[in-house]
Formats: C-alpha cells, structure tokens, sequence
C-alpha cells in the first residue's frame, strides 16, 4: 500500500524529531530539515503545533498497536507479553525515547501540542496491562494498580537506559520485575 504525501511528511518529520529533538523551530526550519516547504506542511497539518500534535500521536499509536499485537496472541503467557513488548519498546526507545521524553515534558508544561499527550500518556495503557495483569492470575482489585505501577517502573527504566546506555542491566530489571509482580504461573498437576 503506497503511503500518501501527508503520511510520508509526518514519518519525515518524527525522523527528523527524533534525531534533533523538537526545540523551538520554526515550521519554516522543519520544512526544510524534511525536504519540503512550510506551505506543504500548514495544508496537511495546519500549524507547527498540528504537526507535533501527529508526531505524538503517530507515536502513541505505534506503542499501543505493538501491546495489542503481543496481548492478541492466543497462549502466550503474560510474562512473556511483557519481555516480548519490553524488547520492542526498548529497541524503538533507542531512536525515539528522547523524543517520547521531551514531549512528555512538554505535556507537563502544558504546550498547546502536547496538552492531549496528559490524556493519552497513562489512561489509555491502564486498560491493557490491567487486562494483562487479570490474565496472569492477580486478583481483580489488584490489577489497576499493579497495571499502573507496571508503566511507572517501565518509563523509569527506560530512562535510566536511555541515560546511561545500559540496555542490558535494564532487560534484566524489567525481567525481575515481571516475576516481582506477575504471580507465578501454577504447577501442572502430577498425573
């Protein structure tokens, strides 16, 4: 399927984004960081702020379609849905965590791009990973806050690695975590 040219100048604007961060440039600056001009970029985004508003969807929805990926295999055990998204959100996080970061930052101060990142950065992964947390066995009335807690130490350790650059002392963290909060799965009854 041929992408059009709106979708080709948001994934070379989260790309450029990603590699400069997003700063205070001008629409006029970013259009010509991607190859095109600000006239381009106002018709299918309206304003700098439309097209950061897209960056940090386009973003959010390609996190949230890798959880629901692992979630709709049939018979994988929870922890696994964990390590399996862990390694796809720690690998992306290589290329786009400072972005992911900086934009967060912004929905704190409240910029005008990024104030509906506050509704999408934390309500809307409550659901899944409360589902998760069901599947595993924890009980109902644990499961929103384990689910919550899950994200906080996720976030948290994937900016400690993107810091520090130690990815692999962070794979183990989230792996000992996992165990810490997913109940251990029950023996098979001997025959």
């Amino acid at each position: 399927m041929k992408s059009s040219g709106r979708e080709q100048l948001l994934h070379a604007a989260l790309e450029h984004f990603a590699e400069h961060g997003v700063g205070d440039r001008s629409l006029r600056s970013i259009a010509t960081s991607i190859g095109t001009s600000h006239r381009m970029l106002i018709y299918h985004f309206g304003s700098r702020d439309g097209l950061l508003t897209e960056v940090v969807a386009a973003v959010e929805a390609a996190q949230r379609e890798a959880l629901a990926e692992l979630t709709a295999q049939p018979g994988t055990a929870p922890r696994e849905v964990v390590l399996r998204f862990w390694a796809t959100v720690s690998a992306a996080a290589r290329r786009y965590g400072p972005l992911f970061y900086e934009l967060s930052a912004h929905a704190m101060q409240s910029r005008p791009h990024a104030v509906q990142r506050r509704e999408t950065l934390v309500e809307p992964w409550l659901a899944p990973l409360t589902d998760l947390m069901r599947q595993a066995g924890v009980p109902p009335e644990e499961a929103p806050v384990r689910a919550r807690i899950s994200l906080a130490v996720a976030r948290g350790l994937l900016h400690d690695a993107l810091v520090t650059g130690e990815f692999a002392q962070a794979d183990a963290a989230v792996a000992a975590f996992a165990d810490l909060v997913l109940p251990a799965p029950a023996a098979a009854p001997r025959p």
